[in-house]
């Protein structure tokens, strides 16, 4: 389990917007980790950990992006049915809100990376360890 800082930005919802962020930050050098992208009606919210997320926060600010930064939980879960659900299950049990969570496995992979946004970081790290 890690903490990592996810930086989530605000930006207008039109083709092309991704695009130039993601492209931002690898002409920088910086490798997106984990990302998700929610939408609404004129602006798309995008969650992303980066490994430098100092470079990153730095190069979407010089963007004119309003960049947030928020903890999260990063984890390597198992690849198989009912590892989420014995995570939320633990979490609750804890009286830990799970406020979002995106994650993704390969198929062909034993493990999965989920990432967690918490309502308390410390007992989550306690109850999952």
């Amino acid at each position: 389990m890690e903490v990592a800082e996810q930086l989530s930005i605000f930006l207008e919802n039109k083709p092309g917007v991704l695009a130039r962020v993601c492209e931002a930050l690898a002409e920088a050098g910086v490798n997106i980790r984990a990302v998700c992208v929610a939408d609404t009606v004129d602006h798309a919210v995008v969650r992303l950990v980066a490994a430098d997320s100092p470079r990153a926060r730095d190069i979407l600010e010089r963007g004119g992006a309003l960049v947030v930064e928020t903890d999260v939980i990063m984890l390597c879960v198992p690849n198989r049915p009912g590892s989420l659900a014995g995570i939320a299950r633990k979490l609750a049990a804890a009286e830990v809100n799970i406020e979002y969570a995106y994650g993704s496995t390969d198929p062909g992979r034993p493990e999965g990376i989920l990432v967690l946004r918490v309502d308390d970081i410390e007992r989550a790290r306690a109850t999952i360890g």
